[in-house]
């Protein structure tokens, strides 16, 4: 499917949506329409976000925490950035504690789910979700929109693992799949190290990484929404 017909099809599905989903935090989302995917890259209103989970099942796991900062102009606003551990109303098992160094006691002073939600979806209204291996953030988002408002919308998104890849497809070399993990990707790009498994600054890596890639993508200076979609 081109871009064109996913981006009438997402359209014709969000406006139906506003049509059925109750009042708050969701209808206000949808009734903000999406960036036009002919938008200059540079012109884009981005959310990098990252979530970090109990695991990888978004029925059967849980959000423990979510990171976002926002982005245009080619720069990070370091001003618009957000970080909140939930509180999942259960015991945190051990490899959670030691991947996200998020206790008991931390998750359980968290903001609800429906809190956190509530003030993702207020600052996504009208820009691009930008992540790293966009299944787990589109799959948990959509679970708790459908647990919290009874449906589960599609979010347009850029991927930088994407983008990477499309990269190392167009050269038709084989590659090991590690090479498209965030923290070898910004090392590709001479990024920092960063303190991973923090959802901020895993959306901050995230949003530096885009940058490099942009910076360096052939068509830079032509570069629309559309082109780095997924």
């Amino acid at each position: 499917m081109g871009i064109y017909q996913h981006f009438c099809g997402y359209n014709a599905k969000r406006k139906r949506l506003i049509k059925k989903v109750p009042n708050g935090a969701l209808k206000d989302f949808l009734a903000v329409p999406f960036p036009e995917p002919n938008t200059p890259f540079s012109q884009v209103p981005i959310l990098a976000v990252d979530f970090e989970t109990t695991g990888l099942h978004a029925i059967n796991d849980k959000l423990l925490s979510v990171g976002y900062v926002g982005m245009q102009n080619n720069q990070i606003q370091l001003g618009q950035s957000y970080h909140q551990i939930i509180n999942t109303q259960q015991r945190l098992k051990t490899d959670n504690v030691l991947i996200h160094h998020i206790t008991d006691h931390q998750q359980a002073q968290g903001q609800p789910l429906e809190t956190v939600i509530e003030s993702l979806l207020q600052a996504l209204a009208g820009k691009v979700m930008l992540v790293h291996f966009a299944r787990i953030e589109r799959q948990f988002l959509q679970q708790a929109c459908l647990e919290l408002y009874g449906f589960a919308p599609d979010f347009p998104m850029i991927d930088t693992l994407v983008v990477a890849k499309r990269r190392l497809d167009k050269r038709d070399i084989a590659y090991d799949p590690s090479e498209l993990r965030l923290a070898n990707l910004r090392k590709k790009y001479h990024l920092p190290n960063h303190f991973a498994h923090n959802a901020l600054n895993d959306a901050v890596a995230t949003a530096e990484l885009l940058l490099a890639q942009v910076h360096h993508h052939e068509h830079v200076k032509k570069l629309t929404l559309k082109a780095l979609l997924c």
